[in-house]
Order: structure tokens, then sequence, then C-alpha cells
């Protein structure tokens, strides 16, 4: 039977193979039958091996980064079974901040996206304003090549974040939430509910979840309390994790399977 696609978008100073240990998420994907791709950034492209999501360039489609990662969905999508309808995005940090670009930029190609520790999309437009919006979040009403800052159309989107991350301030996801409730036309009116919980001998943590009027979650915030700038309930085998928070992997996974594309 035709299958998910979860795209993961690994964070600076990272490859795949590291992504993949500190995430979990391939034990996950054997457990609820999808398939997950990991593209690598290049050395040559960014010597920290970041995604360039801050450069304007890399933050349009049929261009950059962007094109290419939206090149490797399809070819996956053509060369599997692979249910179009399923398909979803989701990274940390620097691959956060590329994910909010992508949903942007292709918004067609995937039906969710998550995004864990990054930033919203037109953040920046080069690395000293993508340092000064990760020390204190997006300034003003950024835009990127004229284009208006929310996504295109509806994407649903959760998001994590530790409250003490000193790299990528959390009022960061904060802004993306904003951008998701804006494309869905509920940045006002949409009802919302706050849940406090905590991880049996680990961290407790706040989740907001804001619905549509149909009763569908349009995103959920996952704030993690005495978590700095790693992936919530990673592995140790993992660079960049903190095992004592919610797991991020299988909480990305839930909500993206209760978020298929819609057809008309």
């Amino acid at each position: 039977a035709p299958r998910p696609l979860v795209v993961m978008l690994h964070g600076c100073q990272q490859d795949p193979d590291d992504f993949a240990a500190g995430t979990g998420m391939n034990a996950l994907a054997e457990q609820e039958h999808c398939l997950v791709l990991y593209p690598a950034q290049a050395q040559g492209a960014n010597k920290s091996n970041c995604w360039n999501w801050f450069r304007q360039r890399d933050q349009r489609r049929g261009r950059g980064e962007p094109s290419l990662i939206a090149g490797m969905t399809r070819q996956i999508m053509l060369d599997h079974n692979i249910d179009p309808q399923r398909v979803y995005l989701a990274g940390l940090s620097a691959g956060g901040a590329m994910a909010a670009v992508m949903a942007a930029t292709y918004p067609e190609l995937y039906a969710a996206i998550g995004i864990h520790s990054g930033l919203p999309y037109g953040a920046a437009h080069d690395l000293p304003s993508a340092l000064a919006a990760m020390k204190h979040g997006r300034a003003g009403h950024a835009s990127v090549a004229g284009e208006a800052t929310p996504f295109p159309q509806a994407m649903p989107v959760i998001v994590f974040h530790g409250e003490r991350d000193a790299t990528v301030h959390p009022r960061n996801g904060t802004q993306v939430v904003a951008q998701c409730l804006a494309t869905a036309g509920a940045a006002d009116g949409a009802e919302v509910s706050v849940e406090h919980g905590r991880v049996p001998d680990g961290r407790s943590y706040t989740r907001t979840i804001h619905y549509g009027s149909d009763g569908r979650a349009l995103s959920e915030q996952w704030l993690v309390h005495g978590a700095g700038h790693a992936w919530s309930g990673g592995s140790a085998e993992g660079s960049y994790t903190d095992p004592r928070g919610p797991c991020a992997s299988r909480e990305m996974l839930r909500f993206f399977y209760a978020h298929p594309r819609r057809t008309n």
C-alpha cells in the first residue's frame, strides 16, 4: 500500500546518520510503516553543514537549496510507492528554519511540517540578520523578495522549542505558529487549549494547541521547560539531543498522521 514519507533536515554540525541516530526516527518509521528521507547538506555549501535558510537565493521556489530538497522529495515519490497526500517535512535548528522555507516555497508537496528549535520563514536575508533573528526573534514584518511571510496556503505545523535555548530564542517558535495561523485566517479567532505535563523522571512542558473551525488542530506548540538547543526526547547516540524531554519524533509523527492533505 502507498506509504507516508517524512523528510528530515538535520541541523548545523550534523549529518543524516547523526540526525537519524539522535532522533530515533528510523525505529518509529518501522513501527508506523513510513519512509524517511534524510537530505545531506554539503560541507562545500556551508562549512558548518548548516542549511542556508537565511540567504535570499535559498528562500525562493525553483532556486538554490529549496529546489534541491523538493527535487529529492519528488524523486523518492517517483521511485517508491508514496502516498502524495501524506508527505511531511521536519527539521532541527537550521533544518527547522529550512522546513519553514520549504512550506512557503513548495506548499503543494508537503501536508504538514515540524519545526524543532527553528525560525519562521523570512526571518533573515543574510548572515548578520540571521544571527540577530536567532538571538531575538524575527524583527518586524520581514519579507523575502517582496513576498508575504505567511505560507501561501494553510500549512499545519507542530513546533518544539527548549525554554532555555541560548542558540535560537524560543520567541521564534511562537512566530512560526503566528505565520501558520495568519495563513489559515485564524490569527485572532482560533480556539486554543493549553496543557501542562511532565515526562516521568524528566522535563515538564507546556503544549498549546490552536484549532480551526472544523475542530482539527492548526498548530501545536511544545515549550520544553529547562531544555536547551536539543532535539527533545532524542537519543544520546546522536548530537544535540535531550533524552529527558517529551519525544518530539513520536509527537511529530502523531501530528503528521492526523493531517493528510485534504483533497477538494
